[in-house]
């Protein structure tokens, strides 16, 4: 909000204003200010080259990129629960003007929609693959601007509990919850480097190996040393190979 009453533009489109009005409110328009950094790194421009379209109608009317925006700037606002997305989807402040919609006088896209595109398209084997150098581009991006002189990779699993029957969840004595397990590597900057979703009931180190070869492959030829850290459970003759 400006407090001198004038209105505001942000970088990613020069038509869009910011202004205060008291009986028009959203939530959301922080939002902006990481669609404006979205803009200057170009966070999204890898997405057409390793993101494949699977529908084959004629009446596609969000592309692949404006869904996978709605997707993650929802998240990023706390909506995880794609039920928001009907609702989010008439807000001028936040789907439609971080997809483009807002200048095509359109809205975002259904929670029907985001919900085919969430679990059917971006769950295709090569959707999941895209996501990962998507991922890795965002990360190296970053890395790029940090000064550092080594990579120290983090390891350990986590507890995602479910409160239904979501498919292949499972009870893990452990956490003494139903829930997914899932296996994340960070970098000491916070960075998610990459994820494996496992069910709840396998080892908290299920295939390490082949998640930490995917992250070091990345820093290969960099001149930096690379540091991995992990638990107790990694390091178990079981899992050495």
């Amino acid at each position: 909000m400006n407090l001198h009453g004038e209105a505001l533009k942000v970088g990613f489109d020069g038509n869009f204003k910011l202004e205060f009005h008291g009986a028009k409110v959203t939530l959301d328009a922080g939002l902006l200010a990481y669609r404006d950094l979205d803009e200057a790194l170009g966070l999204f421009a890898l997405e057409s080259r390793v993101l494949y379209e699977t529908r084959t109608g004629r009446n596609i009317q969000h592309d692949m990129q404006a869904l996978l925006r709605q997707s993650v700037y929802s998240r990023l606002g706390g909506y995880e629960d794609v039920n928001d997305a009907d609702r989010l989807s008439i807000d001028p402040a936040i789907i439609r003007a971080i997809t483009g919609r807002l200048k095509e006088h359109k809205n975002g896209a259904s929670a029907n929609t985001m919900g085919r595109f969430d679990t059917e398209m971006l769950g295709k084997e090569e959707n999941l693959r895209g996501l990962e150098k998507i991922n890795g581009g965002w990360v190296q991006k970053g890395m790029k601007r940090t000064a550092h002189r080594r990579i120290i990779l983090d390891m350990d699993s986590s507890e995602s509990p479910v409160h239904g029957e979501q498919k292949v969840s499972a009870y893990n004595g452990h956490f003494g919850s139903t829930c997914y397990h899932p296996l994340f590597c960070f970098n000491q900057f916070g960075d998610c480097e990459g994820a494996m979703l496992w069910p709840g009931n396998v080892h908290s180190a299920e295939r390490w190996k082949e998640l930490l070869e995917l992250i070091v492959g990345r820093y290969e030829g960099n001149k930096v040393r690379n540091y991995f850290r992990a638990d107790a459970a990694f390091p178990k003759l079981e899992n050495a190979d």
